[in-house]
């Protein structure tokens, strides 16, 4: 039985999904749990478009060491120079080149001929393999390739040493049997095909992504590219824990295996959504909330009976477990420990005794706290931010006859300080955030704003996230509480840290850069 091989870019791709930011330590923070999943090269980001994602994209090749480190890269020496810059250090570096080949982007977007097409890519493969052990090569949209050109490119690329071809559905416009022939079509017509890997790369715009991914592992593909949670550009990639269920649980049928630890997926899909704000839809396949709940009469019969009546995967094969331990106020900091590291979180003793005090508040608002409950508090703050200003109280006025007026005190940790501010707003949260303003001192623009609930049940945890801009910084934060109001006030509040630490690691660079 053959291995597929799975090519992660939820860093990259993922990334680029509207109202996505990931800092360096969230970045690296994603990278280290997809290596725990198993997957076989992490495309960690763009080096060469900005300093951002280059310093990211070295941390990452930094730390991860059982999987490839990919940049993605232009057909352009520049770019490749970045990206080598950038993973030279990496166990196993990798760079993925895309070159646009269709009609329509030769025509509008690149302005260059077939011929122009075809020694740009066999140039930027050959100036690749000077640094790179493995180069992949993207025809980018093949999908809308006339077949004749896309076997020429496939040709020349091979012949200038490329070591994986990866054959994007870029707009996802395919079907899965069209998918499947351009794979067939070139085994058939491209001889020097047989020395490299070949790779699908799908887009959902049809929701087809999954669909077109697995008809190219029935066509024979070696790799399959896709993004945690399906996040991507648009309608999103292939999501990944979909492809590999899919290959699991129909093995016999598909006669393939991958490297991915199915029970990590759970925590991995968690985290992702967490950290980049998106969260995942209660019916999506594998991770979604209701992937495993049974409400119909007839369902629940079936499941006391036997439980594959109706589930044809189970939940602890993908990390979810059907027994809720429910924590409440009288619970103690050692099973709050254990709980967490059953969970998969190992954390200080310093981040245990803040989560501790954490809980104890909530637990005195709500009865019990479940699985979902904890992992929320555990990810209220993830990646290194210094906490500079701490929420201590907070009252709100509204009425709808009179003006919303929020009046709060935080305490400045640093110098020890308390600040106390009062706003009026055209609501509730706009005077929250009005009056967070005021006692930080800080002027930023609202890029984004949700709210929702975490847990089920009138007591549910509410679940704040915000994305802040200021000048050319933008930061992302999140805040949970039993009250949706606080719970906005500690994801605002989580933000204007997040930004603080940055402005000064960013005074702190400028003069060692001046001390030499």
């Amino acid at each position: 039985m053959r291995t597929v091989q799975i090519f992660d870019t939820t860093l990259r791709d993922g990334e680029q999904s509207p109202g996505v930011n990931l800092s360096t330590e969230e970045k690296v923070e994603i990278a280290l749990q997809l290596e725990r999943l198993g997957v076989n090269v992490i495309e960690a980001g763009f080096a060469a478009s900005s300093p951002g994602d280059h310093a990211a994209v070295r941390e990452v090749a930094r730390v991860v060491t059982d999987a490839s480190v990919a940049s993605l890269s232009r057909a352009v020496q520049r770019d490749i120079d970045a990206a080598w810059e950038a993973l030279k250090e990496a166990k196993q570096p990798a760079i993925h080149i895309f070159l646009a080949t269709s009609p329509i982007h030769r025509k509008y977007k690149l302005r260059k001929t077939k011929e122009q097409v075809l020694e740009q890519a066999a140039e930027a493969v050959r100036y690749a393999k000077r640094f790179f052990p493995v180069v992949e090569f993207s025809p980018e949209d093949a999908g809308r390739t006339e077949l004749d050109f896309l076997c020429e490119v496939a040709d020349v690329v091979i012949r200038a040493g490329a070591d994986v071809l990866n054959i994007p559905d870029t707009v996802g416009y395919l079907t899965p049997d069209e998918y499947a022939n351009i794979f067939v079509q070139l085994r058939e017509r491209v001889p020097a095909v047989e020395r490299v890997k070949l790779s699908a790369h799908c887009h959902d715009d049809l929701g087809l992504a999954v669909a077109n991914s697995l008809a190219a592992v029935r066509a024979g593909v070696d790799q399959v590219e896709g993004a945690i949670n399906g996040i991507g550009e648009r309608a999103g990639n292939a999501a990944l824990e979909e492809v590999v269920m899919a290959l699991y649980t129909r093995q016999s049928y598909y006669q393939v295996t991958t490297t991915i630890r199915p029970a990590e997926i759970a925590r991995t899909s968690r985290l992702v959504s967490k950290l980049t704000g998106m969260p995942v839809p209660a019916n999506k396949a594998i991770v979604g909330a209701n992937a495993f709940a049974h409400e119909s009469g007839i369902h629940q019969d079936g499941m006391l009976k036997h439980q594959e009546t109706y589930e044809i995967i189970r939940p602890e094969t993908v990390g979810f477990s059907q027994t809720k331990l429910v924590l409440g106020k009288h619970s103690g900091r050692h099973a709050f420990r254990e709980r967490l590291e059953a969970l998969g979180y190992s954390l200080s003793d310093e981040r245990i005794n803040a989560l501790f005090v954490r809980f104890k508040e909530l637990a005195d608002r709500k009865k019990t706290l479940t699985d979902e409950d904890l992992v929320a508090l555990a990810e209220e703050k993830q990646g290194e931010v210094a906490e500079i200003f701490e929420l201590e109280s907070i009252q709100l006025s509204y009425g709808n006859h009179a003006l919303p007026t929020a009046s709060l005190r935080l305490r400045n940790r640093q110098t020890g300080d308390q600040v106390e501010e009062a706003a009026c707003g055209n609501g509730s949260i706009d005077a929250i955030f009005k009056a967070i303003d005021r006692a930080t001192g800080e002027e930023v623009e609202l890029l984004d704003y949700k709210v929702a609930s975490n847990t089920q049940g009138t007591d549910a945890l509410g679940e704040g996230y915000v994305q802040l801009r200021q000048g050319e910084m933008t930061v992302q934060g999140r805040g949970v509480s039993t009250d949706v109001l606080e719970a906005s006030a500690r994801a605002y509040i989580d933000a204007i840290n997040r930004l603080l630490t940055r402005k000064q690691a960013k005074k702190d660079a400028a003069l060692n850069a001046v001390l030499g």
